[in-house]
């Protein structure tokens, strides 16, 4: 039984349609139905319903995904421990939010490339709800986002959450500390509508009986960062971004009478029973977030 047909269907299987699988293996529509037909005619069994509307396996593919998940593990095992010492080849299709590409992303990636130099990254930029349907669907590989995937065949991994801190033109803001209610007379800028920051600030107003004078939905920190520069309000920002970009933009952080609430990340992939090259991607950046929370303690403390 040849195995490659083995995995062409798994992630037909897995990702509910051909033209998905045929794109997650890099294989033409017509290439992927013909691996599947050839597996059916060695079985001697329908694995796809082809007469229903909707993607829809038979009995007999049910029963067979099983084994193609026990047959993809075993050859996966059988490499692991016939000991291949040929270096991990990472080619991946990963997707984060804003947040995430302006906090940690990029150096995180620049070390998952040293230490695996045969990187071949894909990398898109999203909201969640997005990234959410394209990890669902098998698009991308892993995705940084706030809310975790619910799909079959996905895993979920929490990372440290992000300090969020509202931030201002130093020249306009000049005092040390800051009363909710006097930003709330400001101009205030976030992200979208409906997005978790955006969310979070109308809540942190609510909770102190406070309405904000206007609140400017904007889904590019990169935008945000430029109109605070040009003096047009006061945004909210991850933390980690503000000290990414303070470096050549006018931002001072605000300190405010308030506690603003973090923002959650979750790492969702899809599982493979073929390789864990995601597994190992994520465990690179659950370590990367970890040390990065970290490193202000221990330096504070001076000693290990």
């Amino acid at each position: 039984m040849n195995l490659r047909f083995v995995e062409a269907f798994y992630w037909v299987a897995s990702l509910k349609s051909i033209s998905r699988a045929a794109e997650k293996l890099f294989l033409t529509q017509s290439a992927m139905s013909s691996r599947i037909s050839t597996l059916e005619d060695e079985l001697g069994v329908l694995l796809l319903d082809r007469g229903d509307k909707q993607f829809k396996l038979t009995a007999a593919g049910a029963r067979f995904l099983v084994y193609a998940d026990k047959l993809l593990a075993l050859q996966r095992e059988v490499k692991a421990e016939m000991g291949s010492t040929q270096q991990m080849a990472v080619s991946m299709r990963i997707g984060a939010i804003e947040s995430v590409l302006h906090s940690w992303l990029i150096p995180w990636l620049e070390k998952l490339r040293a230490d695996h130099p045969g990187l071949e990254l894909e990398l898109t930029v999203e909201t969640t709800p997005i990234l959410m349907d394209l990890v669902q669907r098998g698009t991308l590989d892993v995705v940084f986002a706030v809310l975790p995937a619910a799909s079959t065949g996905v895993r979920n991994q929490t990372l440290p959450p992000m300090d969020m801190v509202f931030v201002g033109n130093p020249l306009l803001h000049k005092k040390r500390n800051y009363r909710l209610s006097e930003l709330a007379d400001m101009e205030l800028l976030t992200f979208q509508k409906g997005s978790q920051p955006h969310v979070t600030l109308l809540d942190l107003f609510r909770q102190h009986r406070l309405e904000p004078k206007k609140v400017h939905a904007i889904s590019s920190i990169s935008a945000m960062v430029q109109l605070v520069q040009g003096g047009f309000g006061v945004a909210l920002l991850p933390r980690a971004a503000v000290a990414r970009l303070g470096g050549f933009a006018k931002l001072k952080p605000l300190a405010v009478d308030a506690k603003v609430q973090s923002l959650p990340i979750h790492a969702s992939y899809r599982i493979d029973p073929t390789s864990d090259t995601v597994e190992v991607v994520v465990q690179s950046a659950l370590n990367f977030t970890d040390a990065a929370k970290n490193a202000p303690k221990k330096t504070a403390k001076g000693k290990p």
